[in-house]
């Protein structure tokens, strides 16, 4: 089947599945769910092929990383599947209603996207979770993995499409797409497909965005910060400094860069900086970072806008609280960013004038996750300020139509002046 054929059909399947009801869309997330349980050991094999052909080919560790998916992640993705199940419809919400005027009464209501199309790379746990948040919204969707991970996506789509449709889901409600070839040929396709969501590389979301007239909704890259203010408690620093790079420094919202007002880096930066090394952390030291320590600097260029990934982190000194929030709102790429401090009117100003997507005062960068937010799961993060911004859950997965409810009205009456407009708010619940 082409890749056209594949992205008509799901338009079709879209549209049907508009006509399905919440219980339907929970049956199909515990079908999924039993589905995977039953089919881990093969899951789990074709992982196995999938990671010793990564390994043969050169796969850089922490890519190894994510695509690691064994029986045990499989057991914590189908949980976090029974927890979806859990949350509330985001279908058919109403975000606002207002009487027009007598017998004419207009609202504005929750409704899925469509036809998603969701590219990523490497974690085929990320697979699971946009397939399953698209079910649970009612949205159709097409799925391209990473080359690395191919036996495993091919397992999972197999399996996770049998089971929607078991439940009742259309035919085509999910279908996987295979080569770079095919992606190409998607970005063409906008009158079917009406959202594309990359997770990757900033190159890779770059080019996605480049080549196609779909709205793309995805972040570029992932160059968080944890800034030290001067009051900020020692222990509490190190502890989230530590936690914030090496938790999991593959993931987007690992901290890059450390940032340090000089008054807490003579009282306490060494300790910071001990803790970083004794969790196996490379530090790139500025010139001022690096005198205050006593070492030669390690960071000599201007260059503050790399995502290592990696256990590597950049340390620079800013002299203010104001040249932090200028330093991440010109360096950083409008992730996840945190101060550490005790003061509250400095938190607060950080929160209101850092412009990222999520913003945090004396946490880790590394809660910035969809599931750690209680959204059930995430499709990825957003950078943008259209639509959805930050971890993006089933909120994100919809959008909303108007719907006017009327009784013979004619705009013809309103615009003789025969009429006139009320605009009366209603509450939600009438």
């Amino acid at each position: 089947m082409t890749t056209r054929d594949k992205a008509r059909l799901g338009r079709m399947a879209a549209d049907l599945l508009l006509g399905l009801d919440a219980r339907t869309r929970d049956d199909a997330l515990a079908s999924i769910a039993a589905a995977l349980r039953e089919g881990r050991a093969r899951v789990a094999g074709a992982n196995r092929e999938d990671l010793a052909e990564a390994k043969r080919s050169g796969l850089a560790a922490p890519l190894l990383k994510r695509l690691f998916f064994d029986e045990a992640k499989i057991e914590a993705a189908v949980e976090g599947i029974e927890a979806l199940r859990g949350l509330h419809d985001p279908v058919g919400r109403i975000l606002s209603a207002r009487r027009l005027d007598t017998g004419l009464e207009l609202a504005q209501v929750s409704c899925p996207i469509g036809l998603v199309a969701m590219i990523f790379e490497s974690r085929p746990d990320a697979l699971v979770q946009m397939a399953c948040l698209a079910a649970k919204s009612g949205n159709a969707v097409i799925l391209k993995g990473g080359r690395e991970a191919a036996h495993t996506n091919a397992a999972l789509c197999e399996i996770i499409a049998a089971a929607g449709r078991a439940a009742g889901f259309p035919q085509d409600w999910l279908s996987p797409l295979e080569s770079r070839e095919d992606v190409a040929e998607l970005l063409e396709l906008d009158e079917y497909v009406d959202l594309i969501v990359p997770r990757g590389s900033k190159d890779f979301v770059a080019h996605i965005k480049e080549h196609s007239r779909i709205p793309v909704m995805g972040h570029s890259d992932g160059v968080c910060h944890v800034y030290l203010h001067e009051d900020a408690e020692a222990g509490m620093a190190a502890a989230l400094a530590v936690d914030s790079k090496a938790q999991y420094p593959a993931a987007c919202n690992a901290a890059e860069v450390l940032l340090v007002h000089p008054s807490f880096a003579r009282a306490s930066l060494a300790a910071v900086v001990a803790a970083l090394e004794a969790a196996g952390v490379r530090l790139d030291l500025d010139p001022r970072s690096a005198a205050a320590l006593g070492r030669e600097a390690g960071k000599t260029d201007e260059d503050w806008s790399v995502e290592y990934l990696d256990l590597r982190m950049a340390v620079k000194l800013v002299d203010s609280l104001d040249e932090a929030i200028r330093h991440i709102n010109r360096y950083g790429s409008r992730h996840t960013d945190a101060i550490v401090t005790s003061s509250r009117d400095a938190a607060e100003e950080f929160m209101d004038r850092v412009d990222s997507a999520s913003v945090y005062w004396n946490a880790s960068t590394r809660f910035a996750d969809g599931y750690r937010y209680g959204l059930g799961a995430e499709v990825g993060i957003s950078t943008g300020k259209l639509h959805a911004r930050g971890p993006v859950g089933l909120e994100g997965l919809c959008t909303y139509k108007w719907k006017l409810r009327g009784s013979g009205q004619l705009v013809a009456d309103y615009a003789s002046g025969a009429k006139r407009f009320h605009h009366e708010e209603l509450d939600l619940g009438d």
